[in-house]
């Protein structure tokens, strides 16, 4: 015959709560989950002109590229002067370029302006730089002695070529230098196919992917860019375009909305387009040699 339990006394629940206590704090304790870390992200297209100095100092705009978790920022600017004093900001974050214009405005005119040969000299002389761009120019307007002469001084230098280009200027520039390496800004607003035309003919382009939004959109890649990434990975960047003060207050954004739409691709695509692709291709440009 079974016997009954002893009834629960005061002193048994004690025990009973100190045994209790006393196995929780023997367990082994368990770290908290870290939140993985943000993709880095490599923006191929930044401008710190003149209108944006005075409301965004560079020590505020550095933060801002810091806090969007950027890795390397490509940056040019009207005039230069503003890419310097970021640079001397931040030289482990800035990767210099040198825009042509040397004051805003100049985008039409300065294939046509004998004065920017001497600028862009000048200022090759006194500071270093991975690329001369962003520029425009669009078809004949490649053939121009001023053109012509940019692609001499990159090709001196060893500098890429950043072109805000439709494809047959791109054609142009590579016919004069076939070693060429060229950053098409904005993959030239062409359609994926024709980039991917583009990028199969010319081993040594490669595309920015700045002030697009057709690519992607509620964190879904669009099926014929899709097939331009997975064709090329390791040929594509991605960029902001600061081309007005406002802009910059979307970069923190706009690195946000990058790292949504490449969680669609491959995790090895999505680093290459990310980061990787921009280190490959500029290195750690002047930061290894400062």
């Amino acid at each position: 015959m079974r016997r009954p339990p002893p009834p629960v006394t005061p002193s048994l629940r004690r025990r009973g709560l100190l045994a209790g206590a006393a196995a929780v704090l023997l367990a082994p304790l368990k770290a908290p989950a870290q939140a993985p870390s943000p993709l880095p992200i490599f923006d191929a297209h930044l401008h710190y002109s003149e209108d944006a100095w005075e409301r965004l100092p560079p020590p505020a705009a550095v933060a801002m590229l810091r806090e969007a978790g950027l890795v390397r920022a490509l940056v040019s600017s009207s005039s230069d002067d503003g890419t310097q004093k970021l640079h001397a900001q931040a030289p482990d974050l800035v990767l210099p370029a040198l825009r042509p214009y040397r004051s805003r405005g100049e985008i039409g005119t300065w294939v046509h302006d004998a004065g920017i040969v001497r600028h862009l000299e000048q200022r090759l002389e006194r500071y270093r730089y991975v690329a001369i761009g962003e520029y425009h120019v669009y078809g004949e307007g490649a053939e121009t002695p001023i053109m012509k002469r940019v692609v001499q001084l990159a090709r001196q230098h060893g500098l890429v070529l950043q072109s805000h280009s439709d494809a047959d200027a791109v054609e142009r520039q590579f016919r004069q230098w076939p070693e060429a390496r060229i950053l098409w800004a904005h993959a030239g607003f062409d359609p994926p196919e024709r980039v991917r035309e583009m990028l199969r003919r010319h081993p040594r382009l490669w595309c920015d992917l700045a002030f697009r939004s057709d690519h992607a959109s509620g964190g879904q890649v669009d099926e014929g860019w899709r097939a331009a990434f997975l064709e090329f990975p390791e040929r594509f960047m991605v960029g902001t375009d600061t081309f007005t003060p406002e802009r910059w207050w979307f970069v923190v954004e706009h690195a946000r909305w990058a790292r949504q739409w490449l969680a669609a691709l491959p995790p090895e695509v999505a680093e290459r387009i990310a980061w990787r692709n921009g280190i490959a291709l500029f290195g750690d440009g002047l930061v290894a040699r400062s």
